[in-house]
């Protein structure tokens, strides 16, 4: 098969996404298809665009990238791009994308993730993989994320919604989570355990260009989180860090946190979890694969916290790990990503 594998964009988890597009498309071109690699953002900015070209050689726009333990200026990003505009589709994207049987969307936080791209390529009639712009949308918003899952009654952390820094001051219980609305990879996502701190974390989370923020009860407990594939829970992979909790930096550094799977929980957890992962799934409209995170207290509740539609496939990913455990290598859970999402198009 014909396939693009698009990259970067503009948001903060931009290197994240990098990373997961280059070995994706390494991947896949380990299973004998023409692939090509695009910063959704920059495009192919080349002023004669050979499409067949570009399959035939498995093109690249780059292959390396380093995530650092803080996010990406995206300023510096903009001012690169050739034509300097703000649009979010790179040069060439979508007569690049078009010639393809299917686009794997390695794409993380952002119009990547929030159901913008998935609608546009929806218009376009072009194949893509992962959820749809619904699901999208519904699991990229944390505040309509646990409105739903308490709808559907998943356990979930209390919380609320504030749209400013005022409004914020009417929360009065410590400790709390405070976090952006619509980040991902723990960006912005803080623990505040008194009201100096509170003040602190709600301006940080306000910090990233949102207008609004959530702020949830602390549930103290395990840190976990549990893959699907094709609405299939994986077993249960436990992340345990070395200081602190699982943030940006701990995410994507080497070392910085252990993660054990399968986990050293009994078969009731197991089952808990599972079957919390896939109501929050259905109950999200979540389609091809994903990934639910949650809190185990010592009680045995499952605390579902949020989903994300894109996980990660960098070398540090939850999603390859838990997989590797059922015995299905990154190459093969790649394809059978793809193989799962053309189902959709059937």
């Amino acid at each position: 098969m014909r396939i693009v594998v698009l990259a970067g964009g503009t948001s903060t988890e931009r290197d994240v996404s990098i990373s997961s597009g280059i070995l994706v498309a390494s991947a896949l071109r380990e299973k004998g298809h023409e692939v090509v690699l695009l910063d959704v953002f920059k495009g192919y900015e080349q002023d004669i665009c050979d499409v067949d070209a570009l399959f035939k050689q498995n093109y690249s726009f780059t292959d390396s990238v380093r995530v650092g333990e803080t996010i990406s200026d995206i300023d510096e990003v903009r001012e690169e791009r050739r034509d300097k505009s703000n649009r979010y589709l790179g040069e060439n994207i979508i007569d690049i994308c078009a010639c393809a049987d299917i686009i794997f969307l390695a794409l993380h936080g952002g119009a990547g993730e929030n159901g913008q791209v998935q609608a546009t390529l929806d218009l376009l009639g072009l194949k893509y993989t992962g959820s749809g712009y619904l699901g999208s949308a519904l699991a990229m918003n944390k505040g309509i994320t646990k409105s739903v899952l308490i709808q559907s009654h998943v356990l979930t952390p209390s919380g609320d919604i504030f749209k400013s820094i005022e409004a914020a001051a009417a929360w009065k219980l410590f400790p709390c989570v405070v976090k952006p609305c619509s980040g991902g990879s723990s960006v912005g996502i803080t623990i505040a355990h008194d009201a100096e701190e509170y003040k602190a974390s709600v301006k940080e989370a306000f910090s990233y260009g949102e207008n609004e923020i959530v702020v949830e009860e602390y549930i103290k407990g395990r840190e976990f989180s549990v893959g699907l594939l094709g609405g299939r829970a994986l077993p249960p992979i436990e992340i345990i860090p070395n200081e602190g909790f699982y943030d940006y930096k701990t995410k994507y550094q080497a070392g910085a946190a252990r993660d054990v799977c399968p986990a050293d929980i009994t078969e009731e957890e197991d089952r808990t979890m599972r079957e919390a992962a896939v109501a929050a799934y259905n109950a999200l409209h979540l389609e091809s694969y994903a990934r639910v995170d949650f809190i185990l207290t010592e009680s045995g509740k499952a605390y579902c916290l949020e989903a994300n539609t894109l996980p990660g496939m960098t070398p540090t990913s939850l999603l390859p790990q838990e997989a590797k455990v059922e015995g299905i290598s990154y190459a093969d859970l790649c394809q059978q990503i793809i193989e799962i999402s053309l189902e959709k198009y059937q």
